[in-house]
């Protein structure tokens, strides 16, 4: 067996078998296959696909790569959540919370931002003294005292897929369901949870802009799951409008903290985070068959109760951090405005422009792929790995789409560190933006699909 028979067997569409998938793997990591035989690998499965079983294999293959995450002594079956990624997706924050308060531990490893689609750990990093780096030990404990954990995603869990996606991205082969539906999942295996709900994007602000991609993306990663034991679901949300009001670091931690605290939460947040929330449920342990109106009830309950909030006061201080500087944040939206912003000693007047509508509007196209690009100019993402992102950038909406615009109300702020990174943002939204003569029309679903 060598390489170059497997390139070439899956040059002309032919099956690979669960040994040449792991003779490719394993070369990968010690290095006996070159990075340009991967490559060439790498694009004959873009070009010609895998069925479910190769996609198992090389998933598995991947998984077994490095170290593995055992969680059976918890005492508990854990869960985990992946989303694929969209602008101002800050569900983790809120979600763990939750479903910690409901005796249901989530364990994760995320990620950073790259492009549009903003990291967790990037938004956990502009907490005070937050440490996302969690020894193996210390992941168990956090899931045994507080019920949640998130760690950053390290070098020894799955590197076969930090080496082949550093390939995919400057080869030309990320768009490839087999591959993605893989470098997930392996992950998600690795990191040892029993059950796993994914929250697959669809949009103009998502990796799959429509929802036949997401479905198939959705329906391979569970088939892959469940061949390797797994309790799966998958929920599909449209990502064609930012999710929630704020998209930036920081402002996405504000807003889940005010969402937590049930002070502000708007509506597709809300209703995201509530089915999210019920699916793991239904996973876990502790459901007991209650009706989806009982399961809600009892989200309701935890985020009103306080009980939620409480948990990720937990969660924070158990991974080093402190929310001090969140505790007067009583009204999100409106002390951002009023205010300017509620870190008032790192940015100034000259940091913060708002966009007032000059009639009474509603948003043609409140549009994903615009304001995370936006985002981007505002300095809250990242283009290369390597860029450093400005924590407090990013934009905080007042009005959502279908919500009438008066004259002279803002529309939205912008936050930017960088006096030209600010106006240029400023430019690309009043180019792009589109406002229409108001129409109290019903907003589609959010939620598309559950599988």
């Amino acid at each position: 067996m060598n390489i170059i028979e497997i390139i070439e067997k899956k040059k002309y569409n032919q099956k690979l078998t669960k040994e040449e998938i792991d003779f490719f793997v394993n070369g990968v990591v010690d290095g006996d296959v070159a990075d340009y035989q991967a490559s060439a690998l790498l694009m004959a499965i873009c070009i010609n696909g895998m069925d479910y079983e190769e996609t198992y294999n090389l998933t598995m293959a991947m998984t077994h790569s490095g170290d593995m995450l055992d969680l059976k002594d918890i005492g508990r079956a854990v869960l985990d959540k992946h989303s694929t990624g969209g602008v101002g997706d800050k569900t983790t924050l809120i979600v763990g919370p939750i479903m910690a308060a409901l005796g249901v531990p989530v364990g994760k490893m995320s990620g950073r931002g790259l492009g549009i689609t903003g990291g967790t750990i990037d938004k956990l990093d502009t907490i005070p003294g937050f440490s996302s780096d969690v020894s193996t030990e210390n992941f168990k404990n956090y899931l045994k005292t507080v019920g949640f954990v998130d760690a950053a995603q390290t070098l020894s869990l799955a590197p076969a897929d930090k080496i082949l996606y550093a390939l995919r991205d400057v080869t030309g082969t990320v768009d490839s369901i087999p591959l993605i539906s893989s470098s997930i999942m392996s992950k998600k295996l690795a990191s040892g949870a029993g059950s796993i709900v994914l929250d697959v994007k669809c949009g103009s602000g998502a990796f799959m802009n429509d929802f036949d991609s997401a479905k198939l993306l959705a329906e391979s990663m569970i088939e892959t799951g469940k061949r390797a034991g797994k309790k799966m679901r998958a929920v599909i949300t449209d990502m064609n409008e930012p999710l929630g009001y704020a998209v930036g670091n920081r402002l996405e931690v504000e807003e889940a903290v005010d969402f937590l605290k049930a002070v502000k939460q708007e509506p597709r947040l809300k209703r995201v985070v509530t089915v999210l929330c019920s699916e793991m449920y239904k996973l876990s342990d502790v459901y007991k068959g209650e009706s989806d109106e009982a399961v809600a009830y009892l989200i309701e309950e935890k985020i009103n109760s306080g009980a939620a909030y409480a948990k990720f006061t937990e969660f924070v201080n158990m991974q080093g951090g402190s929310l001090d500087s969140f505790a007067d944040n009583d009204s999100y939206k409106e002390n951002l405005i009023n205010e300017g912003s509620l870190f008032k000693k790192e940015l100034t007047a000259d940091d913060i422009t708002t966009i007032e509508s000059s009639g009474a509007y509603m948003y043609e196209d409140l549009s994903a792929a615009l304001f995370g690009n936006v985002s981007l100019r505002l300095g809250a993402g990242r283009l290369r790995k390597e860029d450093e992102i400005d924590p407090d950038a990013g934009i905080v909406f007042v009005k959502k789409s279908f919500e009438k615009i008066m004259p002279g109300e803002t529309l939205m702020t912008l936050y930017s560190r960088d006096f030209e990174r600010l106006n240029d943002a400023v430019a690309m939204v009043k180019d792009s933006l589109k406002l229409v003569s108001y129409d109290n029309e019903s907003d589609k679903d959010i939620i598309l699909t559950i599988l």
